[in-house]
């Protein structure tokens, strides 16, 4: 009998442990998104739209804005992300006024300015960023976006990337993402969210 009140003992014991550790992966894991989320895009990138104009971290302030990272060569799922675009501002109709949509590529070797312009200027709402390679991995790392530069026969190349879209409120605080072919309706209840944050 005493054999077992002592197992019981450890048991509980047990349990009561992994519900202390349980608790605090899970305070870490909430309390440390704020501190994280407030730091992403941070940096001192500089880069060119195909507008005119530059692209920095405070180009995010005081507007709604989605934020997309691809590159003119891709074969899908930037094109597609563009059409959603486009769709999304069509549903959203006068509501997505001050809202502002980047494509920043993460190819600039090949995305000049003039090429960039021409890949997104009939969406006639998203504005195309570039740079030297320099300030486009500062942005990328700024961002936390996953890119890498895949050979392909012959001596092309692609480039594997983040394929969500990081929104950003009129602060310029991030909010979240529209995942890679997300539902229309999810996203345009993400982006009505936002625009009204």
């Amino acid at each position: 009998m005493a054999a077992l009140n002592r197992t019981r003992l450890v048991l509980w014991a047990l349990v009561a442990v992994l519900a202390i550790v349980a608790t605090g992966l899970y305070l870490q894991t909430i309390l440390g998104r704020p501190t994280q989320a407030a730091g992403l895009g941070a940096g001192d990138y500089r880069l060119e739209t195909t507008d005119g104009g530059t692209f920095e971290r405070a180009s995010l302030n005081g507007h709604p804005s989605a934020l997309f990272f691809g590159f003119t060569h891709c074969p899908d799922v930037c094109p597609t992300t563009l059409s959603e675009m486009v769709a999304w501002y069509a549903a959203l109709g006068a509501d997505a006024r001050d809202l502002k949509a980047y494509f920043v590529t993460v190819d600039p070797e090949r995305d000049s300015a003039a090429i960039l312009a021409d890949y997104v200027g009939w969406t006639e709402k998203v504005i195309g960023v570039t740079g030297s390679r320099a300030e486009i991995d500062k942005a990328i790392k700024a961002w936390a976006v996953h890119v890498e530069k895949v050979l392909l026969e012959g001596g092309d190349y692609t480039m594997d990337h983040t394929a969500s879209v990081f929104l950003l409120d009129r602060q310029g605080d991030f909010q979240g993402t529209i995942a890679y072919m997300e539902s229309q309706e999810t996203a345009i209840g993400k982006l009505r969210r936002l625009i009204g944050s």
